[in-house]
């Protein structure tokens, strides 16, 4: 028999993060996520997503045994921005059983439901600028930094539940060998000529990090408007995702394009910590994880580049290439061999054939599934 039941103690919040551990045991692509960047996420008052919308976490029992998790989620914001009544759902993970698996999903289902919403989509961990996405190409390799990883049969579980595909997400590979150099070669061309329209190019400011944030947010929020399923980032949401990055991120690879002061487009790529995560058992960083995990981060191998856009009127003018230059050469004297660019709408053919422009290899796919309700 089966029971689902919502998490509501500390006690369910601790075995509904740490399930993952115990199903993806002894996989070696399995990377655990942070155990207190997941209990916030999960916890109202600790993360600014709950300051206007809401989830409901479930965990499933057979025979009082635990078998699986998930998320529901209600999007005030996304709802809103995009005039749709949709849910999500999230945190899925589960074991190889169709029964427990549908029996998960319908209890996510009923939720939004609930709330008012025609339309389940998902994986979604809390909204698309979270992880989200299900594996669905590239399981022999590990995921990079906050790109999600899960068995191959979850395919056929959420499909056997009724789920359609809503679009698919790429993920390319670009490496030192392989590399285009194209755009480092007229890197300076490009920005000279760039510099004649007053549009410069240069790296973050990390000693002003929260006002560089703050310029950073706004331009996220145009670049990436029209994007399927994107929802504006609140301040909150930004600052609280921004103060996580800030120990990870090397000025090098987060650079900035800006006009008379205004900033027009940027790339941010970050070290890939799961290379150093996967090392941290149960995603517990005390007492000796904090340590592995910055004193690691010299000999990452692989960046991923996580955000790369431009505001649509300064769109085709070669700026997109000279991001990408910028840090393909600025890898150069680093220990880096390559990076992810990740993750791509199937969708969006411009930036698609910019990073297919400099060689990189179509070499992991995720997808979003959708379901009328």
């Amino acid at each position: 028999m089966i029971t689902i039941i919502p998490v509501e103690s500390k006690k369910q919040k601790t075995l509904f993060i740490d399930f993952p551990h115990t199903l993806y045991a002894g996989n070696s692509n399995y990377v655990p996520e942070l155990f207190l960047g997941q209990w916030d996420l999960i916890t109202p008052g600790k993360h600014p997503f709950y300051k206007h919308s809401t989830a409901q976490f479930f965990l499933a029992y057979r025979d009082q045994v635990l078998v699986g998790r998930v998320g529901a989620i209600w999007n005030v914001n996304h709802n809103e921005f995009n005039q749709v009544q949709e849910g999500q759902f999230g945190f899925f993970d589960c074991i190889n059983d169709q029964e427990v698996a549908t029996a998960l999903l319908k209890t996510a289902e009923a939720w939004v439901k609930e709330k008012g919403g025609d339309t389940i989509v998902g994986p979604i961990n809390l909204s698309t600028n979270d992880t989200c996405g299900l594996l669905i190409d590239g399981f022999d390799l590990p995921p990079v930094a906050m790109m999600p990883y899960n068995y191959p049969y979850y395919i056929d579980l959420i499909e056997g539940a009724g789920f359609g595909k809503k679009t698919d997400l790429r993920a390319y590979l670009v490496t030192e060998k392989t590399a285009n150099q194209r755009s480092v070669l007229l890197l300076e061309r490009l920005q000279q000529r760039l510099e004649r329209s007053g549009i410069v190019l240069r790296q973050m400011n990390l000693k002003d990090f929260k006002n560089e944030a703050e310029k950073i947010r706004q331009v996220y929020n145009k670049a990436w408007d029209k994007n399927l399923g994107f929802v504006p980032m609140t301040e909150d949401e930004f600052n609280h995702a921004a103060k996580d990055l800030k120990m990870i991120v090397d000025p090098r690879f987060a650079i900035i394009a800006e006009k008379d002061n205004e900033v027009v487009g940027f790339a941010l790529g970050v070290p890939d910590i799961n290379q150093i995560l996967r090392k941290i058992p149960r995603g517990r960083l005390f007492p000796t994880g904090i340590f592995k995990l910055l004193f690691g981060l010299k000999k990452v191998t692989l960046l991923r580049v996580m955000m790369l856009g431009v505001v649509d009127s300064y769109r085709k003018l070669g700026i997109e290439a000279c991001l990408y230059g910028m840090i393909i050469r600025n890898s150069r004297n680093s220990n880096v061999l390559g990076a992810e660019c990740s993750w791509m709408l199937e969708e969006n053919y411009m930036m698609n054939h910019a990073i297919e422009q400099i060689n990189g290899e179509l070499y992991k796919q995720y997808r979003l599934y959708q379901k009328s309700i």
